[in-house]
């Protein structure tokens, strides 16, 4: 597949998993738990089928792992928690904000020094995270913050583990399988607080076939061609497209704390990216 494409539909996959997942926790159509239950049991039965009419000669076996499983894991269930109680666009602003930073940090303690302008926009892009999360009308939740900063460092994490993949679609099948003991773990301990709606459950499996399980291969696809920049610098389109989609599919406003914290938030990061490319070593 061309990887114009495969890395578009990927970004619209992420942003529509943000529409999807509020749409759904935001209405309490269905509960955290559930809702990332049924996510990655539908990814799993869809990427099975996928991987099964696949011709045996063009089918390599999965080399997923249990590292990159936990943390696909870690990542949609404290995405779920977090979209009880944020807004799309806000969720997602955390949500790729925490990823940058998490792997700008992990950088730093590789062995990565940073030059001054790049020490500039860490620290733009952290006054953008304290302007959002100021006393106000508009500020999101503590809770609800913390939680999606843990899913961005995991789905950071989880992006990091797919570089060099040689076959993404079997990858990401194998990794979305590990997660199965993880998933029974957690309906075994939330059995007792579930809800569902018929609504709520279709949601949650668009979610998990279309925006996670195909979204991700195709991620694991574009990662083979990408650089770790190109990557980073792409994925900051996600929190546009999901404040979009907020606005058009769950009827939410643009508040103006979120506006400013986007442009110091991925600006920061932006004159981060920008400064490892162009200036020397």
């Amino acid at each position: 597949m061309n990887i114009i494409l495969s890395t578009t539909l990927a970004l619209i996959a992420f942003a529509g998993n943000s529409v999807l997942c509020r749409l759904a926790l935001g209405a309490e159509k269905i509960d955290a738990a559930n809702f990332t239950t049924i996510r990655l049991l539908s990814g799993i039965a869809v990427l099975l089928l996928i991987v099964s009419v696949r011709p045996k000669a063009v089918r390599p076996a999965g080399k997923g792992s249990w590292k990159a499983a936990t943390f696909l894991f870690l990542y949609a269930i404290t995405f779920s928690y977090a979209y009880v109680t944020l807004d799309t666009g806000t969720g997602a602003l955390i949500l790729f904000g925490a990823v940058q930073i998490s792997m700008m940090v992990i950088s730093f303690l590789s062995g990565d020094r940073f030059h001054p302008i790049e020490w500039l926009g860490l620290a733009v892009a952290f006054a953008g995270f304290v302007y959002l999360m100021l006393p106000g009308v508009s500020t999101p939740s503590l809770t609800g913050f913390i939680l999606m900063s843990v899913a961005g460092a995991a789905w950071g994490a989880y992006t990091l583990s797919g570089k060099g993949s040689d076959s993404p679609l079997s990858d990401t099948c194998d990794n979305f399988l590990r997660t199965l003991p993880f998933v029974l773990i957690l309906l075994a301990v939330t059995f007792d607080t579930q809800h569902l709606t018929l609504h709520g459950v279709l949601l949650a499996v668009l979610s998990g076939g279309v925006t996670s399980g195909i979204g991700y291969a195709l991620w694991y696809l574009a990662l083979s061609e990408l650089s770790a920049i190109k990557a980073a610098t792409l994925q900051l389109l996600v929190p546009v497209l999901a404040a979009a989609g907020g606005i058009l599919f769950a009827e939410e406003a643009l508040s103006v704390r979120l506006m400013v914290s986007s442009l110091l938030i991925l600006g920061g990061i932006w004159v981060v990216i920008l400064g490892k490319q162009r200036l020397p070593s």
